[in-house]
């Protein structure tokens, strides 16, 4: 047995790079917090943002009608 005083054997290796890895997780999460929106949901605006400017133009009068 170990006496008193005395402490578990630790790889600093491992030790840094799992400290590493908790802080940037930290720092995603923040970071999913701050932007919020994933590429599908950004892309799936832009559709609909497309979608209703097509459809818009589709009712436009040009030519000689138009006035």
């Amino acid at each position: 047995m170990m006496g008193p005083g005395m402490g578990d054997v630790v790889n600093l290796k491992q030790f840094k790079k799992r400290t590493a890895r908790d802080r940037s997780e930290k720092e995603a999460a923040a970071n999913r917090a701050r932007f919020g929106r994933s590429k599908s949901q950004r892309m799936q605006d832009d559709r609909r943002a497309n979608r209703a400017s097509d459809l818009l133009d589709q009712h436009r009068m040009d030519g000689e009608d138009a006035s």
